[in-house]
């Protein structure tokens, strides 16, 4: 399968999906681990993880953290509509320097971004609603807490 990534068309192949499944249920693998269970040499599955971390096909290796753990109790879903595709980019800059703003997306429908963020409570995130509201271009935000998690993933469907 060809894909574009970063305007570039990035072949995935066949063991390039087995491998990268392989590695999102369990990014601590050794590389002689992975090549065992896909019945390939190790040397040929270190030059596929490397093609594909230099394509950004794998974009990293990362621990998840229990967000309350860290003691981010409240998530919620920001709706933000941003007046012009002119802020579009400077609104996009803002996001991205924002810790608290763990995604964000462009949408159709009511809004024209979207983004989830988690805070340590209800106070953060009204503090962080101030901040986002001011922002050159956003006119408007319509905010939803999350009361319950019942599935939340970064797994892909391999």
């Amino acid at each position: 399968m060809t894909v574009k990534l970063n305007e570039r068309k990035v072949r995935v192949k066949d063991l390039d999906r087995q491998i990268c499944a392989i590695l999102q249920e369990n990014g601590r693998l050794s590389l002689s681990e992975v090549a065992e269970v896909v019945g390939a040499s190790v040397p040929t599955v270190s030059e596929h993880v490397k093609k594909m971390e230099a394509d950004g096909v794998i974009r990293g290796y990362h621990a998840v953290i229990d967000p309350q753990a860290a003691g981010l109790d409240v998530t919620a879903f920001i709706f933000v509509d941003v007046d012009s595709s002119m802020n579009y980019d400077t609104f996009r800059k803002q996001c991205r320097v924002r810790k608290e703003i763990q995604e964000v997306h462009a949408v159709t429908g009511t809004a024209s971004h979207v983004m989830k963020v988690r805070v340590p409570n209800t106070g953060a995130l009204e503090q962080l609603l101030s901040t986002i509201q001011r922002w050159k271009g956003v006119t408007r935000t319509l905010t939803n807490v999350v009361l319950s998690t019942h599935k939340e993933t970064t797994d892909l469907p391999l």
